[in-house]
């Protein structure tokens, strides 16, 4: 019997390429803008949290992040299917940390 929420999952991922994107927290939108974002006005930032550890939490996204890894072993009830299937239950798993916690989470899958 076929199941026909496998095949809307598979249309709603193929339309939306997957279930993750990056967004952009700050504007980039003139040469000031990527003066502070990335150089040379990033430095400031890496040379303050170089002096003081703890400001990684309060200048960079470490404080609302986690990594899921995983090299697709041991996948939900799927058991080992490997990394490039485990993604999309990692992808899952990530939007469930967003929508439930309010943390941002990246997949990470290993071929090991």
């Amino acid at each position: 019997m076929k199941n026909n929420s496998y095949d809307i999952s598979i249309k709603k991922h193929r339309q939306a390429k997957g279930k993750l994107k990056v967004v952009s927290a700050v504007p980039l939108k003139t040469k000031a803008d990527l003066s502070w974002v990335y150089t040379p006005g990033v430095a400031g930032v890496s040379l303050a949290i170089a002096k003081d550890k703890e400001q990684v939490y309060d200048l960079t996204i470490k404080s609302h992040t986690v990594g899921i890894i995983t090299d697709g072993s041991a996948v939900l009830g799927l058991g080992n299917i490997g990394p490039e299937a485990a993604l999309p239950v990692m992808e899952g798993k990530a939007v469930l940390f967003k929508e439930m916690a309010g943390l941002d989470a990246w997949p990470i899958c290993l071929k090991t």
